[in-house]
């Protein structure tokens, strides 16, 4: 028997009972659909949280008040165990440094904006005029905060867009006087809009001078301060360093926690691509159950054409010709399951991205590569047993069986 055939003969046979080839083929369609949805899912996020810190800025190391871990008690240091506070004179201490291209402290709070008796919420960053081109911000209006002395700030703000569109409407922002909290500031630009990005919404921002935030505050300690390194290769050096200054301006004492981008953004790119493995194994497990169930299909079909392999074997079809039509037809099944299944998956990750636009929920290829090719190995895997058994006919029972 050639191959046109035998692909032929496997091809009829899995017409002829549509019911059981539709359940099969769902099967295995449902098993490679959720390997490509939950494998999307998991790169999405791992895509999205990188992003996210990638739009931070770039050869980034920054520095947050207090220790993140403890080396046990030591009564040497139990007077002084309250961390110090992170000061303006430490993020300017800290432009001395080599290594270090820009500094921006950073205070955060939140407070209330009014103009013309429109009052709403809003996030206020203090910081300086570093901070935006270290985080790449662009003016659509005006300029961001001047030049100045950092202990010494001018009451000026910078808004996102949002809050220029809520507070301004069509009437022009730049050089506006509005109340932030209890304090008069003029508005020297709009930001361009950029919207979410970690958990801190731009397009809400009011961005004001360090000093002057610090005094709305009422908090001499900064939130964070961003170091951004003249080169990726000096980020190691530039945290050195900026340890090293600190320590010093705190007497001896490392009571703060200097993290770098990249850790960062290695340690989430680890944790969430394991992850991501995690679930492809949990989804592959469907795949299993789905070539197990080709395989009960396939002993099915060998039961009810006895007759019909008997009458093969009986023309002179060798074992080998019999095992290769069933072994075709479970692959056809296989193949046909992990082609629907991957359309249902695209499809789910498309309405994922179309739900959730800044959510990059694109299947790895390496996930619908793995995915296509279990699926048909395990229908052949699977279908392995019932075609040996239908080889192993006896042409004379099979034909008395008919």
């Amino acid at each position: 028997m050639r191959l046109p055939d035998i692909l032929r003969f496997a091809r009829d046979a899995a017409t002829g009972y549509p019911v059981r080839t539709a359940l099969s083929v769902l099967a295995m369609a449902i098993g490679v659909a959720a390997v490509v949805l939950l494998t999307a899912l998991g790169d999405g996020a791992r895509r999205y949280v990188v992003g996210q810190f990638s739009a931070l800025g770039s050869n980034l190391v920054i520095v947050l008040p207090g220790r993140t871990g403890t080396g046990g008690f030591n009564p040497a240091t139990a007077i002084t165990s309250t961390p110090r506070d992170l000061t303006i004179d430490d993020a300017g201490a800290l432009r001395r440094a080599p290594a270090v291209q820009r500094v921006a402290p950073l205070a955060v709070g939140t407070s209330e904006i009014n103009f013309g008796g429109r009052l709403r919420e809003v996030m206020v960053a203090g910081t300086t005029r570093e901070y935006f081109a270290i985080r790449d911000f662009a003016m659509a209006q005006g300029e961001a905060l001047p030049e100045e002395d950092w202990n010494n700030g001018s009451a000026v703000a910078v808004i996102g867009a949002t809050v220029r569109a809520e507070l301004f409407g069509s009437t022009p922002a730049v050089g506006q006087r509005v109340r932030i909290g209890d304090r008069r500031v003029r508005i020297v630009g709009v930001l361009k809009s950029t919207g979410q990005g970690l958990g801190m919404d731009t397009d809400e921002l009011v961005i004001v001078p360090v000093a002057l935030a610090q005094s709305m505050f009422n908090s001499n300690t900064l939130f964070r301060v961003l170091v951004e390194a003249r080169s990726r290769d000096a980020i190691p050096q530039a945290r050195d360093q900026t340890l090293a200054i600190l320590t010093q301006r705190h007497r001896g004492e490392e009571d703060v926690t200097a993290i770098t981008q990249d850790a960062v953004l290695a340690t989430f790119d680890k944790l969430l691509g394991a992850l991501t493995l995690a679930v492809a194994g949990i989804a592959a497990i469907s795949l299993a159950v789905a070539g197990i169930l080709v395989m009960n299909v396939m002993l099915v079909a060998v039961t009810q054409r006895t007759g019909e392999i008997g009458l093969l074997k009986a023309l002179g079809a060798p074992a080998r010709t019999i095992r290769l039509a069933f072994l075709a037809e479970a692959a056809m099944l296989s193949a046909v399951g992990a082609l629907l299944g991957y359309l249902l998956g695209q499809l789910g990750a498309f309405a994922l991205r179309q739900a959730f636009p800044v959510f990059p929920a694109y299947p790895p290829d390496w996930a619908v590569i793995a995915g296509l090719s279990t699926a048909i190995g395990t229908g052949l895997l699977f279908g392995f047993l019932p075609a040996r058994r239908a080889a192993r006919l006896d042409p004379v029972q099979a034909l008395m069986k008919h």
